[in-house]
């Protein structure tokens, strides 16, 4: 794995957090602050402001959390609702904040490049994998029905999107053989649901053969008792996630980026599926729910990024989302599934 560098308002609640230890400055009493961000992450923040309340600089934090659909969520601060951190799926879904004015543009400049955590797109199956799905090639084949979200909403399907045009190229088919193939692959789809966490619940609740999935989530369905197997392809793509902190927020979210981006905080998104953004956290070697525990992050033989085969996403927004002539926005329309 590669080292890596820096609305529906969606169920909220307020977590008050105690503790003590860490070597910043501490916050001032009955501090709070208010994450908001993409679904799938929930479980994984939660962990880390466990973790957080026991330093110094989280004694006494209050949370108040707002989760959904990445692009609904980001949408919604520069609305208005109350964020002094985001989570988010996409980096376009900063970048809109950035422009609202309510981000520094410099948000993505640090040594992890504003990422904050990782995962890859993997495809859920049912138990044993009765459809034999394997391969790319087998998601398309007739009588597949797939689950993936919308990506006007989601960041999390155009993960999915891109990993499904990717590997066309990847395998040294030309842009004529990525927008069949999807074509293909819309034609197939069964669900769109808003976010990744309501595509995993429309898969759990019998849906579709097949569901595009974070890897993280697969790992999280287990973890929960609701596990269904899943196939790592050969060919997919590292999910980035960025996180970042509001101008206006105080020095509490600050501390809590720093926390975040710790080896403490980052070993609590291991343990919840997500893979590190660094190759030496220490996570302990075992993340129950992975398909195998011991080995939960298993290499990739090729792993795309959006910055190496895309050329990043204010390169390729246009080119593939734009609502009225975007590639994968096309493939929806002639699936006849765009709403």
């Amino acid at each position: 794995m590669r080292s890596m560098r820096n609305v529906a308002v969606a169920t909220a609640g307020v977590l008050a957090l105690t503790g003590c230890a860490m070597g910043a400055e501490r916050p001032a009493d009955h501090a709070s602050l208010s994450v908001v961000g993409f679904a799938v992450p929930e479980a994984a923040n939660k962990a880390i402001a466990d973790e957080f309340a026991k330093t110094e600089a989280g004694q006494g934090v209050s949370f108040r959390t707002s989760y959904g659909a990445s692009g609904d969520q980001s949408r919604a601060v520069a609305a208005g609702l109350k964020a002094d951190y985001v989570h988010l799926s996409v980096a376009t879904d900063v970048t809109r904040l950035v422009d609202a004015g309510l981000v520094e543009e410099n948000w993505d400049q640090g040594e992890n490049k504003g990422v904050v955590s990782t995962s890859i797109v993997v495809f859920g199956v049912r138990d044993g994998n009765p459809k034999n799905i394997r391969s790319w090639e087998d998601l398309v084949k007739p009588g597949v029905e797939i689950v993936t979200p919308n990506p006007a909403s989601s960041g999390a399907a155009r993960w999915n999107a891109l990993a499904a045009w990717g590997q066309v190229i990847s395998d040294d088919g030309d842009e004529g053989a990525a927008t069949e193939y999807l074509d293909r692959f819309f034609a197939n789809v069964v669900a769109l649901p808003n976010s990744g966490r309501d595509a995993t619940t429309a898969f759990l609740g019998g849906t579709g053969d097949v569901l595009m999935a974070y890897e993280n989530e697969a790992i999280l369905a287990a973890q929960s008792g609701q596990g269904f197997e899943y196939v790592i392809p050969d060919t997919t793509i590292l999910i980035e996630n960025p996180g970042t902190i509001l101008k206006d927020a105080g020095p509490v979210a600050t501390a809590w980026l720093d926390f975040v981006l710790s080896d403490a905080g980052q070993r609590q998104f291991a343990l919840k599926g997500f893979r590190p953004i660094r190759d030496d956290v220490d996570f302990g070697g075992v993340v129950e729910g992975a398909a195998d525990p011991t080995d939960p992050f298993p290499a990739v033989p090729t792993l795309l990024t959006v910055h190496d085969d895309f050329g990043g996403w204010a390169a390729l927004t246009a080119k593939f989302f734009d609502e009225s002539d975007g590639i994968v926005s096309r493939a929806i329309a002639a699936s006849g599934k765009a709403s």
